[in-house]
């Protein structure tokens, strides 16, 4: 036995994940642990919940593998910092980060509850974007394969171009600091006003509210080169001052990173808390159209370079479902690939792979058809969170229970619906998912006023049963994670309002059978009842991270004004709890 442990740490979304003899065993973010959202730092309850769940003690470990590597790209790094002399806090911080990527024995140990001494493990640093690329294609269906990764920064690089075949990885190309398609996105989200880790989600929902009419300034900020891209500088600060950043135990925390010159091109930028004017709708949808058309350009070079038709893609701009929802229509690809943690906490598995294949030689068998690598909870644990909550609740059979709730939803109640294992990656899939009836036109606002309290031009998402989302919608390519947007049919936009975004889109989740079977039930049950064979589904949470456990959904099922909380096979309805 050979048993890998991946890490992604002292980066946003810090995670953990376990591959024994190349299949994938575990894997969980740290957030759900310490409920601090994109947490940081080293993910020590990730690492530890990840071999109890295999039974493994810390030494039977063989390898642990990180998805950072200083080491990388090191030549570039000395000559930027020798040409440009960052500030002495800035170097005095990134040393200090690489340190503790670089040297990271002492706290698996911790993490362990070991002695350093007693790990047989070796340690590896597995280079950032090769982590991305990994997570990409060793876990995919495809033999042979184009793959890309695109984000803000890792180890001095934005984006990485690849071919997969068979169980080796070669590197064609790569974007080095200090450009970058991610930064160029986070820069304009910073502008309009969305300061957190990972408000650029928020953006996208924002764009097709706006008019196509600032592109010409945006292109300023990024433009083709060779067949990839650069940045206008001058409107960035990041390869002056360096990024301020903290990836300490909390949130990370990104300081600005446009200049001066930006807001003289686009006008003095929006303040948190501050209206969303026309001029802003404006500038999000422009900044949507520029990142498409460059991650397009990029996609299409890769396709000149590698011929092979299949994509594989990892990295936080591959989270772009509306870009990703572009790929098959308008590139030469016809098939796409992207696992369902294709943001940082991805790099765990990717790190756990790439070691697995270099160093074995072992042939592929692993594909990544689901999302549920987390923690499961059995009815038992479910019925006494409940008796532990004090609410009353009613354990319903099978026979009983899918049609039970799809009644309840069809006539108007929002549902918590906590099933199996709970997903990897940031969306929730019908595991630890809230649900709703997406006829009603009324549904969005309902949701944000009673339990989301989210910006109301964020859209929801719609769960198809696999076999009927070329009846709903524009393209039936499988979409089983919920990052590939498509056009709503035009004959079926008044039927599902909830989840048709303003742009007659939504943000496909197939639902199979034999991926998600309890789930799939449940939308069929919905269908036999009303014809619709789709449910909205949203995030199990409220402005925190996706719950884990039967006693986190209880307190949110407490705390926020939903109408029936299922955990398992029991389900306790607000008016009789």
């Amino acid at each position: 036995m050979t048993a890998i442990l991946g890490l992604n740490a002292y980066h946003g979304d810090a995670a953990a994940a376990l591959v024994v003899d190349g299949e994938l065993v575990a894997a969980v973010e740290e957030e759900r642990f310490n409920r601090i959202k994109h947490v940081a730092g080293f993910p020590s309850l990730a690492a530890a919940w990840c071999l109890a769940e295999a039974g493994l003690k810390p030494e039977q470990l063989d390898h642990v593998a990180v998805g950072r590597d200083p080491r990388a790209n090191i030549g570039a790094k000395v000559r930027r910092t020798l040409r440009h002399r960052p500030s002495v806090s800035f170097v005095r911080e990134r040393i200090a980060n690489q340190r503790q990527v670089g040297n990271f024995g002492d706290a698996i140990a911790d993490a362990l509850g070991v002695d350093r001494g007693s790990l047989r493990a070796k340690m590896h640093n597995v280079e950032h974007h090769r982590a991305h690329v990994a997570s990409a294609f060793y876990v995919s269906p495809f033999e042979e394969a184009a793959v890309l990764s695109v984000d803000g920064f890792g180890d001095f690089a934005s984006t990485m171009l690849a071919v997969g075949r068979g169980t080796k990885l070669e590197v064609l190309d790569r974007v080095l600091f200090p450009h970058s398609l991610g930064l160029f996105y986070t820069a304009i989200t910073q502008w309009l006003g969305f300061p957190h880790y990972g408000d650029e989600g928020k953006v996208m929902g924002l764009a097709p509210y706006g008019r196509l009419n600032r592109s010409d300034e945006l292109r300023r900020l990024v433009r083709p080169k060779d067949g990839l891209f650069e940045l206008g500088l001058e409107y960035f600060t990041h390869h002056t001052r360096g990024v301020e950043m903290t990836w300490a135990d909390g949130s990370p925390v990104i300081g600005r990173i446009f200049s001066h010159e930006l807001e003289e091109l686009l006008g003095p930028a929006r303040q948190p808390g501050e209206p969303v004017g026309t001029h802003h709708e404006d500038v999000a949808r422009s900044l949507q159209h520029v990142l498409e058309e460059t991650y397009l350009g990029i996609v299409n070079t890769l396709w000149e370079r590698t011929r092979i038709p299949r994509i594989a893609l990892a990295g936080g701009v591959a989270l772009n479902a509306v870009a990703n929802g572009r790929i098959i229509p308008e590139t030469p690809f016809t098939d796409v690939y992207i696992q369902p943690a294709a943001g940082d906490s991805g790099t765990a598995v990717g790190a756990a792979f790439d070691i697995w294949h270099r160093l074995t030689g072992n042939g592929r068998g692993f594909v990544m058809g689901s999302a549920d690598w987390g923690p499961h909870y059995d009815d038992e644990s479910c019925a006494g969170a409940f008796a532990a909550g004090g609410v009353a609740a009613t354990r319903l059979d099978d026979g009983e229970l899918f049609a039970f709730v799809a009644r309840r939803i069809a006539e108007g109640d929002v549902v918590g619906w906590f099933q199996g294992s709970m997903e990897f990656g940031p969306r929730a899939l019908g595991q630890r998912s809230i649900v709703a009836d997406p006829r009603r036109e009324d549904m969005k606002d309902i949701l944000n006023a009673r339990i989301k309290h989210r910006e109301p031009f964020r859209p929801f998402a719609p769960s198809v049963l696999a076999d009927r989302v070329g009846d709903w919608f524009e393209q039936d390519y499988p979409s089983p994670f919920m990052v590939l947007v498509y056009k709503t049919r035009a004959d079926k936009r008044e039927l599902i309002p909830a989840v048709n975004h303003v742009d007659d889109t939504g943000r496909v989740q197939s639902v199979e059978p034999d991926v998600l079977p309890r789930y799939w039930k449940l939308i069929s049950a919905f269908d036999e009842l009303t014809g619709v064979p789709i449910l909205l589904n949203t995030s199990f949470n409220e402005n925190e991270p996706i719950v884990m456990t039967p006693a986190h959904a209880i307190e949110t099922f407490q705390k926020t004004r939903m109408d029936m909380l299922v955990l398992g096979n029991y389900v306790a309805r607000r008016d009789a709890s």
